[in-house]
């Protein structure tokens, strides 16, 4: 059997346990493992014959029964604001979007970890898309390795530019659990890209079976997608409500944390005009949250195509942020970034088939990567 026909084992989505296994299988030394794990994560190497520490025949092996693959970029977009999107080609017309925000002090990568969205969220453009497919271990790595390596060559620095990775771009990261571990494993990993457990952050809208499973094997931290203060409300604007109340879901978040005095819940809410901005639900939120430990993070919404809801003003929020402090409850307003390139939270929807006609004039940015 040729390369050409033969299943190649894509070695950007293997872990720490699952490259040694790999190895060990070849009857190699464990100690490969790590080698080929710096070669392609810390130093962006591709191609075999470049892992010079590695012997030519197993480097000539490997380039017949493997590979290291990443997804084609379709765009590439820099908002006014330096905020910088990426869509990513993920084979059979589907594609996803994973956004990077730089700050003063920090770069937050938003990753993708589903083709669309099973949840359905009212407000979310991803989940008026539909659901595809789970990504695999190597499309999600992929995106950190993306951004890491052009973003190296956009600001002409070796130093670390993303300091944060935040599962909060498409899709529902708890829906594919065992493969956000196993990438969020490569992400921490010494011999990787090295990030700390509190420089990753998973969004949930409140799997809740999941996040007990969660804080078990990779206890990062946890934002969750509250957007209403009471049942009814959340049942509308969150179906996964119908199958986990706000009870329910309160009480996996102080499971959570409840052995860690530091460590809070942050709890995402989107800012819908006279949805869920009323006097009358900042009121509710204080009485469901103010002995929580958790800090609120108020979003203001988003406008996408085909949506009936509205941003609530600035003065609205501001009212309901101070209201929110007031009683004691740590709150702030998200800045919004990226929104001229669609690539503000709640935005992101990889709606490649329209896009494709861009791919030709963006495959020439490939070439940086490969």
């Amino acid at each position: 059997m040729d390369k050409e026909t033969q299943t190649l084992t894509n070695l950007m989505g293997l872990d720490r346990s699952a490259m040694i296994d790999y190895f060990v299988s070849l009857n190699e030394k464990p100690f490969r493992a790590q080698q080929v794990m710096q070669w392609i994560h810390q130093w962006g190497v591709r191609d075999f014959d470049k892992m010079t520490n590695i012997g030519k025949a197993l480097r000539a092996k490997l380039a017949t029964i493997s590979e290291i693959t990443v997804p084609e970029i379709v765009s590439d977009q820099i908002s006014v604001d330096g905020t910088r999107k990426w869509l990513l080609d993920v084979q059979k017309g589907n594609a996803i979007e994973m956004v990077f925000i730089p700050e003063d002090t920090r770069g937050t990568l938003c990753i993708s970890s589903q083709v669309g969205c099973t949840l359905n969220c009212s407000f979310c453009a991803t989940g008026k898309q539909g659901y595809n497919r789970n990504l695999s271990v190597a499309e999600i790595v992929a995106q950190l390795w993306v951004a890491k390596h052009l973003l190296a060559e956009q600001y002409q620095t070796e130093d670390r530019i993303v300091t944060n990775v935040v599962m909060m771009g498409m899709g529902e990261p708890l829906l594919n659990f065992d493969n956000v571990i196993a990438a969020m494993n490569i992400m921490q990993d010494d011999f990787c890209f090295g990030l700390s457990k509190r420089r990753i952050t998973v969004s949930t809208a409140g799997v809740v079976p999941a996040m007990s499973k969660l804080k078990e094997e990779s206890p990062v931290t946890l934002a969750v997608s509250l957007h209403a203060p009471n049942d009814e409300l959340r049942n509308e604007l969150v179906p996964l409500n119908k199958k986990y109340n706000i009870e329910t879901l309160l009480a996996a978040c102080e499971a959570y944390v409840s052995d860690s005095q530091r460590a809070k819940v942050t709890f995402e809410y989107v800012m819908l005009e006279e949805i869920n901005d009323l006097d009358e639900h900042a009121e509710q939120l204080i009485q469901l949250l103010k002995n929580f430990p958790c800090k609120l993070n108020l979003i203001p919404f988003n406008p996408f195509d085909g949506i009936a809801y509205k941003r609530s003003s600035n003065n609205r929020i501001n009212r309901f942020r101070d209201k929110l402090k007031m009683a004691g409850i740590i709150t702030t307003v998200r800045k919004t970034r990226g929104d001229d390139i669609d690539a503000a939270c709640g935005q992101l929807a990889g709606d490649f088939v329209d896009r494709t006609r861009r791919s030709m004039k963006n495959k020439t940015l490939n070439n940086k990567i490969n």
